[in-house]
């Protein structure tokens, strides 16, 4: 990493923020934020309301394997061009507004399904938005990165994370609250106008000032393939650690993915409705979590992500233990107990997560980013999805109080190969020219 890796000042850590580019990053956050939980927690609240065993709900979880794939696609959104489209809006908005409306289209199906009568519909549905979901976040992540500066990456990321957990609150709070009155179709149908917002950003957001890839039309596919597939990899691979980078990526959302996965389920059974979530866990969790991004920035900035990244995981491994006494004292969970600890890990997620953004950001080289950033993300996604599937099945083997405290020892071996990875730094990070 260069020089100005960090900043020189607490002063000149805050004032990355104030830039116009920041808002637009903040809303294409929003837009990447959205999708995801209507695939995850809301359909799990939603399919436990229906009385769907808690194996099934977790074996939905393979529907998202769309993010943990999506470094094989994004070669494409990294190379080819849109006839017309490229022309009017560049290459990273041509592809971004494409997405949308289909991100649209698959959101409205998904509401449309029956759980009861059409799991495998409602599956299909749930893999359609993954897949334009992911889509979208391999764009807006090669965005974000091409259009910052080095030093700018940890506010980039810190404003790329406030507006994907505001997106989070609001595909996770209003579906909640909205279906104890009106239907599920018409709850995805509101969510998926939401999508507009992203498609504004797309149009207010300037397109990098990057050298635009050859002509795939004109060229041997050959070096079309060598380029766009070949290239990124082995430029990655070239680098020594990598292997143990790509296990800490793995890893270091690992326990906080875990438990999420039933975190729903787990607030009915302690007798929550769907408007206090939308209220208490939804709601006042955002603004500890608006909190934990904007610290997790400044302290990129300020100390260096592979510091703020070892704080963030050790704070995140702690706040899983609020859980534990919410699952041992489930007759006396209150809501100011469910506050505490939603609070607390909420903090904590954001500032982790922001770290976690901007470590995976400066792995890139500016060459390849959205393909890099998509491989990256796809190991992160791993843990979310596959080695989340048996979260279900472990809850009724050994309880919630066990379940939890397994999700707080899950965040060790992060914390050791971020350890390693450390050693590493100088040969692991590309330059940024």
């Amino acid at each position: 990493m260069t020089d100005r890796s960090k900043a020189t000042s607490w002063k000149e850590s805050l004032t990355v923020y104030w830039d116009r580019r920041q808002l637009v990053i903040f809303m294409m956050g929003f837009s990447s934020g959205l999708p995801l939980l209507l695939g995850f927690s809301t359909l799990s609240w939603w399919l436990s309301g229906e009385n769907i065993p808690k194996t099934v709900i977790t074996g939905l979880l393979i529907v998202a394997t769309p993010y943990s794939f999506k470094f094989l696609w994004a070669p494409i959104l990294d190379q080819v061009q849109l006839p017309i489209l490229k022309n009017r809006l560049g290459q990273r908005r041509s592809w971004l507004l494409v997405i949308q409306v289909l991100l649209i289209v698959s959101i409205v199906a998904l509401g449309a399904s029956d759980p009861r009568n059409g799991l495998t519909y409602m599956a299909v549905s749930a893999l359609l938005v993954a897949f334009f979901s992911a889509s979208q976040d391999i764009v807006i992540d090669a965005y974000r990165i091409e259009i910052l500066r080095e030093f700018e990456q940890g506010a980039g990321a810190a404003a790329t994370q406030a507006g994907y957990r505001v997106g989070l609150l609001v595909a996770g709070a209003v579906p909640l609250a909205l279906s104890d009155f009106i239907s599920w179709f018409w709850v995805y149908f509101f969510m998926a106008t939401l999508v507009v917002v992203g498609i504004i950003a797309t149009f207010l957001a300037p397109e990098p000032n990057l050298k635009a890839p050859e002509d795939t039309r004109i060229i041997k596919i050959g070096a079309v393939l060598q380029r766009a597939i070949v290239n990124p990899f082995t430029d990655f691979c070239g680098r020594r650690g990598w292997v143990w980078v790509l296990c800490f990526v793995l890893l270091y959302k690992y326990g906080d993915a875990i438990a999420g996965a039933l975190f729903n389920p787990f607030f009915r059974e302690l007798g929550f409705s769907g408007t206090q979530i939308a209220l208490i866990v939804k709601t006042y969790g955002v603004p500890m979590t608006m909190v934990g991004v904007l610290t997790g920035g400044v302290l990129v900035a300020r100390i260096g992500i592979f510091a703020a990244l070892f704080f963030g995981g050790v704070l995140q491994a702690t706040t899983n233990l609020c859980f534990v006494w919410l699952a041992a004292h489930p007759n006396g969970a209150t809501e100011v107990g469910l506050f505490i600890a939603i609070a607390a890990d909420n903090f904590t997620g954001g500032l982790g997560s922001t770290a976690f953004v901007a470590f995976l950001s400066a792995l890139c080289n500016i060459r390849f980013t959205a393909t890099q950033f998509a491989l990256f993300t796809s190991f992160m996604a791993l843990g979310r999805t596959y080695m989340a599937v048996p979260s279900g099945w472990l809850v009724d083997e050994i309880g919630w109080t066990n379940f939890f405290i397994t999700s707080t020892a899950l965040a060790v071996p992060a914390l050791l190969l971020l350890i390693i990875v450390r050693r590493h730094a100088s040969e692991i990070f590309p330059p940024r020219n």
